[in-house]
């Protein structure tokens, strides 16, 4: 399985972090070719689904996640249940001094790709979620 974690300090309150790296739909904002929303719940809730689609006309594949475990507005758990990608992600946020802390860990086996490959998945996703965090983290939410 691939690993990888991400940390980014912010000059936003703990409360803001959250509500920007719970804010599903901006996830695909710097993702090229997907689109991330909510399609169970609200995306606020242990048993919600968020649903990121990446992919072209017909040349697509969907990565599900559920949120297993969350607790307002420091932790939020999500098992990846896709055919194509499998694993977890786990998003803290913290305070620390004026400002807070983000991590973002993940755990991802994609189908089909021996683990030799788990070196080349997580810099990529290093790489990827890494923009993702900065644009949250940076931009307004509206």
């Amino acid at each position: 399985m691939a690993r990888f974690t991400l940390t980014r300090r912010s000059p936003l309150p703990p409360a803001d972090a959250w509500a920007r790296l719970t804010a599903w739909p901006r996830h695909g904002d710097r993702v090229p070719l997907t689109r991330v929303g909510v399609v169970r719940g609200t995306g606020r809730a242990v048993g919600d689904v968020i649903l990121a689609r990446t992919g072209v006309g017909p040349v697509r594949f969907d990565d599900p996640m559920e949120i297993t475990a969350l607790s307002e507005p420091d932790l939020c758990r999500l098992e990846k249940r896709g055919r194509v990608v499998r694993g977890r992600a786990e998003l803290r946020v913290r305070a620390v001094g004026a400002g807070s802390e983000a991590v973002w860990a993940e755990e991802l086996r994609i189908a089909g790709l021996p683990r030799l490959f788990d070196p080349v998945v997580a810099f990529a996703g290093r790489v990827v979620f890494g923009r993702v965090l900065d644009h949250l983290l940076a931009s307004p939410t509206d």
